[in-house]
């Protein structure tokens, strides 16, 4: 196709060459953070100097001793590269050029043809679903783990019923479930960009497909990110790292809205790459429908990503300049850059004005009001200390209701200033686990800043919508499942910023003679992501095997609850009511179909709310069951 040119390097004025010293820097700065983590790890107050280095070396984690090992290299790698490559023969440097050329990483410009990257992209598509459904299997086909995944499937069932949302029951309480509004509509809280997705899936029986496939175009649009903003090479890379993150796989598995975004958030990028470089109304639209799915689904995280595009987009409407390596160099052409801006903002905002005036008439079906949110009603009414913003608990003390959950509300932690920024860094720290480690990543992030005058413009933009989601979820007091669900979004946009920092740092290595050290990369981006598979976890790698038991875990209570139901709530119809463990605040198995109208319903037990002899008025041909959780107690009410 055209458009799919090749941006010439000679469009913009020469760089200088990285200096020597400069390649020292993300050495320096991965060696710092793993003596730093190291040394506050350690149980003895002195850190590794209360032991001797081969107790040290004797007890090390095995990821902690293979990034050591990697960090010690580094600097022979690089001192006797050049001369190895000397010693080499014509042959040899021509078979490396080959394998090279062939995987599109000796250059960072955008080629002609799609060949390639359509075969990358295919085969990270299977990559991702093998992944997926290998972390699925562990699972035994068990009912969901958590209460949101109970919501989103409340949701794609209402959808599929072809409403919006469904009556109260006559006796509300009865049927309260978490995440579920239930004050004269009975509707899923979340934001309706989920279900959508879901629904046809839930229709087959078969919901966590959906979130596979959703995994699998992740991936593969990864692949067309990191071609658009530096060739094939990146790519490939990009796609592949997306695919073999620890953090996809697992949460491919959670019937959870992130999956579902980060397809929304990938058609953004690439249709806004594509768009910003040709100029083209059709992908710009691409990007608008991309980033309404997005806010769909979840609006806070499509915000945090997408609003440092916005600031760069109105900087070209009010200030533009002609080439230099600012942040429009190489994608701007100063003859038409008048009219792409206004073509740009037209496609990117026409899908968002439709997507808002959908998302108003959706509340108003729900909550009465198109300015009120199911998601804001069942914070105010249920968890009011959940409340974003500092000092939630002190506020949400101050709207106690007669509909708050007061066990699962008091679990909210107050937050402060201290707290905030404790919470960003574990996120971070989680956030690079999950995605592929944090030696690996803190060498591409200083990496990219020494190289960032070589960086394609737009790379700059993916590492602000990093950096800016992150910024959005401070004012939160929860950290996030796994300790950065908030910011799970932020995983694959880390892997293209990689991805093109590797393939700019191995066109720059190999103008000046050091290929040795682009194996070494290479070897240790292949070490990272077998060690998040294989390892135990923590420190250095994803707790790949901690955060799949945790999930087996809810799963396998909920499997046994319902295997309970299946043998002793006979005959049908039946109603069985629960009295929950307040112990445990985050497994409640309260859930149904949102129509109430299955052989066996799930209710709560209230006797001082909604006495019995109400319940068997409302339900005279139902029989009731009591399961009282706390004590594994089963037995008839009748």
């Amino acid at each position: 196709m055209s458009h799919d040119r090749a941006n010439s390097d000679s469009a913009n004025p020469p760089v200088a060459p990285v200096r020597g010293w400069l390649w020292w820097l993300p050495w320096l700065a991965a060696v710092s953070l793993f003596l730093t983590l190291e040394w506050a790890s350690q149980p003895t107050p002195e850190g590794p100097a209360g032991k001797s280095a081969f107790n040290w070396l004797l007890e090390g984690d095995i990821d902690a001793l293979a990034y050591l090992a990697f960090l010690v290299a580094a600097p022979l790698v690089w001192w006797y590269g050049a001369r190895f490559r000397a010693t080499r023969s014509p042959r040899q440097r021509s078979l490396t050029a080959t394998i090279g050329g062939s995987l599109g990483l000796t250059g960072t410009t955008l080629k002609a043809g799609c060949t390639r990257p359509i075969l990358y992209s295919l085969a990270v598509g299977a990559i991702s679903l093998l992944v997926s459904s290998r972390t699925g299997a562990r699972f035994d086909d068990l009912p969901p783990a958590y209460h949101d995944e109970y919501s989103y499937r409340f949701q794609a069932e209402t959808f599929l019923a072809g409403r919006a949302s469904f009556p109260s029951h006559a006796a509300p309480r009865l049927f309260d479930q978490m995440h579920v509004l239930n004050e004269g509509r009975f509707a899923s809280r979340y934001f309706p960009g989920a279900g959508l997705w879901m629904a046809p899936f839930v229709a087959m029986g078969h919901p966590y497909w959906g979130h596979w496939l959703a995994g699998a175009i992740c991936s593969m649009l990864m692949v067309w990110i990191g071609r658009e903003l530096a060739g094939d090479g990146a790519g490939l890379i990009a796609g592949l790292l997306t695919a073999l993150a620890p953090g996809m796989a697992l949460f491919s598995n959670l019937l959870l809205a992130h999956h579902p975004t980060l397809v929304g958030l990938g058609l953004f990028h690439l249709g806004f790459f594509r768009s910003v470089r040709s100029g083209s109304f059709g992908w710009s639209l691409l990007a608008g429908i991309g980033l309404a799915f997005a806010m769909l689904c979840r609006p806070m995280t499509a915000a945090g990503v997408a609003l440092p595009f916005g600031l760069w987009l109105l900087s070209q409407v009010f200030w533009h300049r002609d080439g230099g390596q600012g942040a429009a160099a190489g994608l701007w052409n100063a003859a038409s850059a008048g009219a792409r801006v206004p073509r740009l903002i037209a496609g990117l905002g026409l899908p968002l004005l439709i997507a808002l005036a959908a998302l108003f008439f959706y509340d108003r079906a729900i909550t009465g009001n198109g300015w009120v949110t199911p998601y804001s009603l069942y914070t105010d009414l249920h968890t009011p200390s959940h409340v974003y913003g500092f000092n939630n608990v002190e506020r949400g003390t101050r709207h106690q209701g007669p509909r708050v959950l007061e066990n699962y509300d008091r679990w909210a932690e107050n937050l402060t200033p201290t707290k905030a920024l404790a919470n960003a860094r574990t996120r971070l720290s989680a956030s690079g686990k999950w995605t592929l480690g944090l030696v690996p990543l803190a060498l591409a992030s200083v990496g990219g800043l020494v190289l960032w005058r070589r960086l394609p413009p737009g790379a700059g933009l993916i590492l602000a919508g990093i950096a800016s989601l992150h910024a959005v979820h401070i004012p939160y007091w929860f950290v996030g499942m796994e300790d950065h669900h908030y910011v799970f979004e932020a995983g694959p946009l880390w892997l293209v910023w990689t991805a093109v920092v590797t393939v700019t740092a191995l066109h720059c290595w190999a103008d000046s003679g050091q290929r040795a050290i682009g194996w070494w990369w290479g070897c240790l981006l292949v070490a990272a992501v077998t060690m998040n598979f294989t390892v135990s976890g923590g420190l250095w790698s994803a707790p790949y095997e901690q955060g799949v038991n945790r999930v087996a875990f809810a799963r396998q209570k909920h499997g046994t609850f319902a295997a309970l139901v299946a043998q002793r709530a006979i005959p049908h119809p039946a109603l069985v009511l629960v009295e929950a463990d307040p112990a445990d605040r985050h497994i409640d198995y309260v859930t149904n179909s949102p129509g109430l109208n299955t052989p066996v319903l799930i209710g709560r037990y209230l006797p001082e709310a909604v006495p019995l002899a109400r319940v068997r008025q409302l339900f005279p041909d139902r029989n009731l069951f009591l399961y009282r959780v706390k004590l594994d107690e089963w037995r008839p009410l009748d």
